[in-house]
C-alpha cells in the first residue's frame, strides 16, 4: 500500500529580508523580481493585486513592453518554486491574490498581535497588552526585503513601518509605566537610531536614561535631536519633547514612575439573548481607543441609587454616536434584559427635539408593551416605563440630547441599567453622570481611520500627501470620512489632488461635503442653537490671531469686562465650540475657527475691526506693564496710542509678569503680525519694542530680528524719527545675538545719526555701545574702545544706570579677550556694583562671568570659582540660557584647575546642552571653545578638536574672530598631540593672522 505523502507546510516572513520556509527547509525564491513580485502579493494577503501593479514593483524604471508577460512568467516560476504553490498563489481576474492561513505569514500574524494588544487594551489588561505587543515586535527582522524593494514595495514598507514604530511606542510606553528603565534603553536606542526623527521615541529614550541617572545622556539626546530637526527639517522640536527636556533640567516630580493602574472588573456573563434596537456598528470603527477604555470600564460600575449615567459630550462630528454605538455593541452581552437606542434629534437639521412623552412611547413599544396599554400623557408614560424597567438589566443609548429636561424622565429607576448619553453641549444640570468629552482625534488614530476607510494602496503610495489631508480635516471624524470617501468616489483623485484643494481655507468647508453630509452644516446647527449675542460673540472672538486666547484678551475683543467675556466662552465651551487646552486658555478647533471666520461680512466690518484696534491697545497696556515689571530701569517713552481701556492682568511681581509673556509668547507674535497685516503701523512698532525686550531675555533671537523687520518699515512709512530711532537701536542688538555684525552696525550707526539729530542722548549713547560691541565681535578692538568710553561718559551723565552697567561688560568682554585682565576685572567690578542698584531682576550673571574672566586671565582662580558661584546661584527660569550657559562653561574650567573633576564634567555636559539648543551663535562658539580646552586637558585629543573644529565653523560664518581664533589656537594644540604636525602648523599660522589683526599680544593668545 503506497502511503499518502501529507503536504509541505509552508510559512513566509515578509517583516525583514524575504524568507520562504517549507517544513523546516528555507526555499529558493529567485532573484530579485521574484522577490519583488511575491512581496507586493503577500503584503495585501487575501486581496487582489493587479498585473499594473505587480508591474510597477518590479521596475524601478520605465517597464518593457512585455513586462505583464513576463510577470506572469515570474508568478508561475514561484508556483514551481513554492510546495503547493498553484494553491498558495491564485489567479484572480485581471492579477492574482495569495492564499495563506493566519499562521503562514509574519505580517498576518503581527496585525493579529497589535489587534490583541488593541482589545487588551481596551478591556483594561496592561499585561496581556505588553505580551501582546512583545509578540508582534519580535516577528520584526528588519526592513521589508531589507529596504531594496524599489519605489512600490517601499511605500506599503513604510506604512508598515508607521505600525511597528506605533506599537513600539506604545509598548515602551508601557513598560516605562510599570516603573523600567534600565532595560529598555538599549532597545530604543536602536529604535532611535533606526528613526532619528521620530521624537516620541527619543522622548522615551531621555526619559529612560534620565530615570536611571544619566541626566547628562539625556540632555544630549534633546540636544541631537534639535539639531537633526533643524537641519534636515528647519523645525524645532515639538512642545511634548521640550517640555520632557525642560522637566529633566529641573529634576521635575513629574516625570517621577507613576504607579501601575489597576484593571478593570470584568463584564457580567450574559444570561439571556437581549433585544436590540442598536443601529449597526460600523465595520471599520477606527480609534477612540482611550476614551473607549474608559466608557467600557464605567460600564461595569454599579450606580448607587440608579441607573448608571455616561455621557459623551462634543463638538458636531466628533464621532459621539458612532462611539456610543461601538461602545454599546461590545457591552451588550452584560445587559440581558434589552439595548435600546432612540435618537432624541437635539441637532438636526428642520426637525425640533424629540419630546419626552414622544421619546417614551417609542421605548415603550420597543420594550413590547402593546400600544393600548400605553397612557396619553407623559407622567403616566414615565410612571409605566420606570415599572417595567424594575428588576432589569437594560442598556438604553439616548442619542443627540438637546437638554438635561429631554432626558430625566427616560433615565430606569435601577443601579443595573446603564444609560449612555450623546450631546454636543455637555448637560451640567444633569447630577451623577460620568462625563467623557470628544475632542478631534489624536494624530496616530486618524492616520489609521484614512488608512482603514481609504485604504492601504493610497495611502502608501501618497503617505505625505494621507498625514496632510488628515491635518486638514483638523483630525476630526466627520470631516476625515467626508473626504475619504470623496477620493473613493472619485477614483482618479489623488489624495494630493485633494489636499491642494483644502489648503485653499476660503473653500475648505465646501469640499468637506458628501450629499447629506457636511462639517459646515454640521457647525451651523451648534451657532444656530445660540442666542444672538453669544453668536456675535462667536465671530469676534475667532478675530483673535494666536493659537488661543484667555479672558483677558477676550474681554478686550468683546468690548466687555473679565468675567463676562469668561461667562461667554464657558457657554462656548459647552457647547463644543471652543476647547480648553488648559484652565484659563481657550482656543478654536481649525475647521470651527474657519467657519467663525465665514460669517464677516461687510455689514460686520465696523465691529470687527473696533473689536481688532480694541485687542491690539489691550496687548500693548499689558506688554508695558510686564516690561516694567521685568526691566525695572528701562525708559518709558511715549507711544501717540492712548491707553486701553479692557481690564489689564495683575501682574504684581516678575514671576506672574515672566509667566504672562512666556503664556501669551504666540499670541504677541501674532498680533504684531495682525497689527501690520490691517496697517496699524503704531502698533505695530510700538508693540514690537515691548515684545522684543522679552525675547531677548529668554533667548528667541531669531523671532527677535523677524519681528523686527516689519517694525523698521512700519516706523520708516510713520516718519516718527524718535520710533524710528528706538526700532534701528533694537535691530542692531538682534544683529549681535544672530552675529549679523556688519549689518548690526550699520543699523545701530544709522540709529545713532537719527539720534544726534533729534537731540536723544540715550539712543545716542546705546548706539555708540552697540558699534563698540559689535565691533568688539569682529575683533576691531582699538576701534571698538572710543565707542563704548563714549557711550559709557553719556550714560553716566544721564543716570542711566541700566545702559551703563550693560556697556560696562561689553568693554571688561573687550579688555579680556585683549589681553589686559586688570582693566577688564576693574570694568566688571563697576557693572556688578550698578547692577546691584538696580534690583533683583538685575542679578549682574554677566557681569560676575566678565568678573570671572578677568580674574582667570590675572590667575587668580579661587576667586574667579566665588564670582561663578554667585553667578549661577543668581540663574532662574528668566536668566538667558546663553548667559547660564557661558557661566556653566567657565566654572568647569576653573573646577578643573581646582581638581573637582567631577563637578567640572557635570557643568560641561550641562552647558554644552543648554548652549545647543538655546544658545546664540556668539555663546555656542565661545561655550564649545571652553569645553574643548577641558577635553585637552583631560587627554581627549580626539574630542577637544572636534569641538573646537565646530566652534570654528560657528565663529568663522559670522565673522566672530576673537572665537575664531582661539578655535584655531585650540584645533593647533589638538592636532599636535594626535600626530597631525602638518594641520597643526597651519592652526597656529591662522590663528596668528588673526590676533596679529586685534593686536593679541602673543602670550595672552591661549584659554
Amino acid at each position: 500500500m503506497i502511503q499518502e505523502q501529507q503536504p509541505q507546510r509552508v510559512r513566509f516572513n515578509l517583516l525583514g529580508p524575504l524568507e520562504g520556509w517549507a517544513d523546516g527547509v528555507r526555499l529558493r525564491l529567485g532573484g530579485a523580481r521574484q522577490e519583488r513580485v511575491l512581496a507586493t502579493l503577500l503584503l495585501e494577503p487575501g486581496k487582489l493585486v493587479p498585473v499594473s501593479r505587480l508591474v510597477a514593483a518590479a521596475w524601478d524604471e520605465e517597464p518593457p513592453a512585455t513586462a505583464a508577460h513576463q510577470v506572469r512568467k515570474t508568478v508561475a516560476d514561484l508556483r514551481r518554486r513554492i510546495p503547493g504553490g498553484s494553491g498558495i498563489l491564485i489567479t484572480d481576474g485581471p492579477g492574482y491574490h495569495v492564499c495563506l492561513a493566519d499562521d503562514q505569514l509574519d505580517l498576518i500574524e503581527f496585525g493579529q498581535q497589535v489587534g490583541a494588544a488593541r482589545t487588551a487594551s481596551a478591556q483594561g489588561r496592561p499585561a496581556d497588552v505588553l505580551r501582546a505587543l512583545r509578540r508582534a515586535l519580535s516577528l520584526w527582522r528588519g526592513p521589508v526585503l531589507s529596504g531594496a524593494g524599489g519605489p512600490v514595495v517601499e511605500a506599503a514598507a513604510a506604512v508598515l513601518e508607521e505600525r511597528r514604530l506605533a506599537a513600539a511606542e506604545q509598548f515602551y510606553a508601557l513598560r516605562l509605566d510599570r516603573g523600567e528603565a534600565s532595560d529598555l534603553v538599549g532597545g530604543l536606542r536602536e529604535l532611535v537610531a533606526r528613526s532619528p526623527l521620530h521624537e516620541a521615541l527619543r522622548g522615551q529614550l531621555m526619559l529612560a536614561l534620565y530615570r536611571c541617572g544619566r541626566q547628562a545622556e539625556a540632555l544630549e539626546e534633546y540636544a541631537r535631536i534639535r539639531e537633526l530637526l533643524v537641519e534636515e527639517l528647519g523645525i524645532d522640536p515639538g512642545p511634548q519633547l521640550s517640555g520632557m527636556y525642560q522637566a529633566i533640567l529641573r529634576d521635575s516630580p513629574e516625570i517621577a514612575a507613576p504607579p501601575a493602574l489597576a484593571a478593570p472588573p470584568a463584564p457580567p456573563v450574559p444570561t439571556a439573548e437581549p433585544p436590540c434596537t442598536l443601529p449597526y456598528d460600523l465595520t471599520d470603527f477606527t480609534g477612540r481607543d482611550t476614551q473607549l477604555r474608559e466608557l467600557l470600564d464605567r460600564s461595569t460600575k454599579a450606580g448607587e441609587r440608579g441607573a448608571r449615567l455616561i455621557a459623551i459630550d462634543g463638538m458636531g462630528g466628533s464621532g459621539k454616536t458612532a462611539l456610543a454605538v461601538h461602545a454599546a455593541h461590545r457591552m451588550a452581552a452584560a445587559f440581558p434584559d434589552g439595548q435600546l437606542q432612540i435618537d432624541l434629534r437635539g441637532f438636526t437639521p428642520g426637525e425640533p427635539p424629540v419630546a419626552p412623552g414622544n421619546a417614551l412611547d417609542i421605548l415603550l413599544r420597543a420594550l413590547g408593551v402593546p400600544g393600548d396599554r400605553i397612557p396619553d400623557d407623559t407622567g403616566g408614560r414615565t410612571a409605566l416605563w420606570r415599572s417595567a424597567l424594575l428588576g432589569k438589566r437594560l442598556l438604553l443609548l439616548l442619542d443627540n440630547a438637546v437638554d438635561t429636561a429631554q432626558i430625566l424622565p427616560l433615565l430606569p429607576p435601577s443601579g443595573d441599567s446603564l444609560v449612555l448619553i450623546t450631546s454636543r453641549a455637555r448637560l451640567v444640570a444633569l447630577d451623577g453622570a460620568h462625563w467623557i468629552s470628544l475632542g478631534v482625534m489624536p494624530t496616530e488614530e486618524s492616520a489609521r481611520l484614512v488608512t482603514e476607510t481609504l485604504g492601504v494602496p493610497r495611502v502608501a503610495a501618497e503617505p505625505a500627501a494621507a498625514v496632510e489631508l488628515a491635518q486638514l480635516c483638523d483630525h476630526l471624524p466627520l470631516a476625515l470620512r467626508i473626504a475619504t470617501a470623496r477620493l473613493r468616489n472619485r477614483p482618479r483623485w489623488t489624495v494630493q489632488y485633494l489636499v491642494d484643494r483644502l489648503r485653499d481655507e476660503t473653500h475648505r468647508l465646501d469640499e468637506l461635503s458628501s450629499g447629506e453630509r457636511s462639517v459646515a452644516a454640521t457647525l451651523r446647527l451648534s451657532y444656530q442653537a445660540m442666542d444672538d449675542a453669544s453668536r456675535t460673540a462667536f465671530r469676534l472672538l475667532a478675530l483673535h490671531p494666536g493659537a488661543f486666547l484667555d479672558a483677558h484678551s477676550a474681554a478686550a475683543l468683546l468690548g466687555t469686562d473679565v468675567r463676562g467675556a469668561e461667562d461667554v466662552l464657558e457657554l462656548l465651551l459647552d457647547a463644543h465650540l471652543v476647547q480648553q487646552p488648559e484652565i484659563g486658555l481657550y482656543s478654536f478647533h481649525d475647521l470651527v475657527g474657519s467657519f467663525a471666520r465665514s460669517l464677516r461680512s461687510p455689514a460686520t466690518r465696523p465691529r470687527d475691526e473696533a473689536a481688532v484696534e480694541s485687542l491690539l491697545d489691550y496687548y500693548l497696556s499689558a506688554t508695558e506693564r510686564a516690561c516694567r515689571v521685568l526691566f525695572p530701569g528701562r525708559e518709558r517713552r511715549p507711544t501717540g496710542i492712548a491707553a486701553a481701556a479692557a481690564e489689564l492682568p495683575l501682574l504684581a511681581d516678575a514671576d506672574s509678569a515672566q509667566r504672562w509673556f512666556d503664556r501669551e509668547h504666540g499670541g504677541l507674535l501674532a498680533a504684531v503680525a495682525l497689527s501690520d497685516r490691517t496697517g496699524h503701523d503704531r502698533y505695530t512698532v510700538c508693540l514690537t519694542r515691548n515684545i522684543v525686550f522679552h525675547l531677548n531675555a529668554r533667548g528667541h533671537f531669531d523671532e527677535f530680528f523677524d519681528l523686527g523687520r516689519p517694525a523698521l518699515a512700519a516706523a520708516r512709512r510713520l516718519q516718527d524719527l524718535d520710533l524710528l530711532a528706538v526700532t534701528l537701536t533694537n535691530m542692531g542688538v538682534a544683529c549681535w545675538k544672530l552675529g549679523r555684525f556688519d549689518e548690526g552696525i550699520e543699523v545701530a550707526e544709522e540709529a545713532r545719526a537719527v539720534a544726534v539729530r533729534r537731540g536723544d542722548r540715550r539712543i545716542e549713547a546705546h548706539g555708540e555701545s552697540t558699534v563698540g560691541l559689535l565691533m568688539t565681535m569682529l575683533g576691531r578692538f582699538s576701534e571698538a574702545l572710543p565707542h563704548l568710553e563714549r557711550a559709557i561718559a553719556i550714560d553716566r551723565e544721564l543716570g542711566a544706570t541700566r545702559s551703563e552697567a550693560e556697556t560696562l561688560t561689553t568693554l571688561s568682554t573687550l579688555y579680556e579677550q585683549w589681553g589686559r585682565y586688570a582693566e577688564a576685572a576693574a570694568a566688571a567690578r563697576r557693572a556688578l556694583e550698578l547692577a546691584h542698584g538696580l534690583g533683583p531682576q538685575s542679578n549682574g550673571i554677566m557681569a560676575l562671568t566678565d568678573l570671572a574672566f578677568a580674574q582667570l586671565g590675572l590667575g587668580h582662580d579661587a576667586q574667579a570659582h566665588a564670582s561663578l558661584e554667585r553667578a549661577l546661584a543668581g540663574c532662574d527660569d528668566a536668566s538667558s540660557p546663553g548667559d547660564v550657559a557661558l557661566a556653566l562653561a567657565l566654572s568647569a574650567e576653573v573646577c578643573r584647575r581646582l581638581d573637582r573633576t567631577a563637578q567640572s564634567a557635570e557643568h560641561a555636559a550641562r552647558a554644552l546642552a543648554l548652549v545647543r539648543t538655546s544658545g546664540t551663535p556668539v555663546r555656542q562658539a565661545k561655550v564649545e571653545n571652553l569645553v574643548a580646552g577641558l577635553e585637552r586637558h583631560r587627554g581627549d585629543h580626539a574630542a577637544a578638536l572636534a569641538l573646537h573644529a565646530h566652534a570654528h565653523k560657528v565663529a568663522s560664518a559670522i565673522n566672530y574672530r576673537p572665537e575664531e581664533a582661539f578655535a584655531l589656537e585650540g584645533m593647533a594644540h589638538a592636532a599636535r598631540a594626535l600626530g597631525d604636525h602638518a594641520a597643526a602648523r597651519e592652526h597656529r599660522r591662522r590663528a596668528d593672522v588673526l590676533f596679529a589683526f586685534m593686536d593679541v599680544p602673543e602670550d595672552h593668545r591661549r584659554r
